[in-house]
């Protein structure tokens, strides 16, 4: 099978994870019989730098014509001081809004290999297995009007939350549909004590939950789920929340796992091409050392390869290879506490593909005898 998939390094260490994934997919490709073609463009800091932009017409043309998004990471001190429209960050948020990417899937689960990395007591995080799905095109990232500007001689800051009954429905469905296949409960974060747009959240999610009578539905403040998140985080299955509150719930829940370079993200949209990448950002402090962690582009990597094309097997070879290294006691810089093999961020990518080529070698001999 024939895939494309555009490949945005960005920023920092997003070159150096976004290479080890594309080394993974080549893997599996040859494991499985498949053939990636691989595109790459410019998205962030160093598109300002290239084209002016961060985020140039060529990149939105080349995403637009793969099958999907393979993306580093963006942002660096280097381009803090810019005016708004040549950030970095606008290049991300630029791209989604090309793509349409309005669902953000955050898995967050327990790898018991890392149990001394997470700062967490085993019995609080030992099951943790649940995802968080963010929506992804709407809220303060995207609200008008915004701007800064001087009102009665004081300077001021303008930020606005908007959300259409048809944006939260479309989120809120993807919620239950992947609460249904799992263990069919969804807490909806929201903070409906004070937001009316938490209030219309609220109102559509009860409504949605008609539909699906076999799948629980919670309501929870934001305050208490990010203090939840950490004293009981085995309760929950599915997370469903805005866009600035998924964004920083993500986040603290990488805690649990012991890194943010553990964590991969898939951005859905429902007709182009999807949008891949691991949560961390570009950490231009260890960029260009060969210290970061690639795990989380890689299993990035897997579910392009589970809801994009539909390789199930492919994808789970890429997390079980991924289990199999860590378990190993294989560790990048990140994940120092608890000891363990500290290995380069090459090392790292060159065990992972290893152990698939290991696996799938061994999955093709019991397919032979079978």
């Amino acid at each position: 099978m024939k895939k494309t998939i555009a490949v945005l390094p960005g920023d920092g260490v997003g070159k150096e994870v976004t290479k080890g994934a594309v080394e993974v997919l080549k893997a599996v490709a040859n494991c499985f019989d498949h053939e990636f073609e691989f595109t790459y463009g410019l998205v962030g800091g160093e598109a300002i730098d290239k084209k002016g932009m961060p985020f140039p017409e060529a990149t939105a043309e080349m995403c637009q014509q793969a099958d999907a998004v393979l993306l580093g990471a963006v942002g660096g001190p280097k381009w803090d001081s810019n005016p708004p429209h040549l950030r970095p960050e606008k290049g991300l948020l630029a791209m989604r809004k090309a793509l349409d990417v309005y669902a953000n899937l955050r898995p967050v689960s327990f790898s018991p290999s890392l149990i001394d990395a997470s700062p967490l007591k085993r019995e609080y995080v030992e099951g943790v297995d649940f995802i968080i799905v963010r929506e992804l095109l709407g809220g303060l990232y995207f609200g008008e009007p915004r701007g800064r500007n001087v009102e009665q001689g004081e300077e001021t800051a303008v930020d606005t939350l908007v959300y259409k009954r048809s944006e939260i429905e479309r989120i809120i469905t993807t919620a239950f549909e992947i609460a249904s296949k799992r263990k069919k409960k969804v807490t909806s974060v929201d903070k409906a004590n004070v937001l009316e747009s938490s209030r219309l959240w609220r109102e559509v999610a009860e409504e949605v939950a008609k539909k699906y009578p076999d799948v629980t539905l919670d309501h929870m403040l934001v305050d208490s789920a990010a203090m939840q998140l950490i004293r009981n985080p085995k309760q929950f299955d599915v997370v469903v929340t805005e866009n600035m509150f998924g964004d920083i719930l993500s986040d603290e829940a990488s805690v649990l796992t012991g890194s943010l370079g553990m964590l991969p993200s898939a951005s859905l949209s429902m007709a182009g091409p999807s949008l891949y990448e691991p949560i961390h950002g570009s950490a231009p402090d260890i960029a260009g050392q060969n210290k970061a962690n690639p795990i989380a582009a890689v299993l990035s990597a897997a579910m392009m390869l589970r809801h994009s094309f539909q390789m199930e097997e492919e994808a789970r070879v890429i997390e079980k290879a991924v289990e199999q290294v860590l378990s190993a006691g294989y560790r990048t810089a990140d994940l120092s506490v608890g000891g363990g093999h500290f290995i380069s961020t090459a090392k790292m990518v060159e065990e992972i593909i290893d152990a698939i080529v290991d696996d799938s070698a061994i999955s093709k001999i019991m397919t032979c005898y079978s």
